[in-house]
């Protein structure tokens, strides 16, 4: 089993394996939306690989795809469960 890391998810602490990308780690975590349209509807990692954008999310601040970044130890992500807009 690969070593956990610790991050926090709208202020949650979850604990997943090191080799896990952040969309990864928010299915894991039980999220269904990382975002929200422009409807309102919710929306969520798609493709995987970058293509559809539909994984936006901040982390540390910076609106990046989650389904690209790796998690690492203290990541902070905030989703549109978490943040206006």
């Amino acid at each position: 089993m690969p070593p956990e890391v610790t991050l926090q998810i709208d202020g949650v602490v979850v604990r997943v394996p090191a080799d896990t990308s952040v969309a990864a780690a928010l299915a894991r975590a039980g999220y269904i939306a990382t975002r929200r349209s422009l409807s309102g509807e919710t929306r969520m990692a798609f493709c995987g690989m970058g293509v559809c954008f539909e994984c936006r999310v901040r982390i540390d601040g910076i609106e990046r795809l989650a389904c690209l970044t790796p998690v690492r130890e203290g990541l902070q992500v905030s989703t549109c469960e978490h943040r206006d807009g």
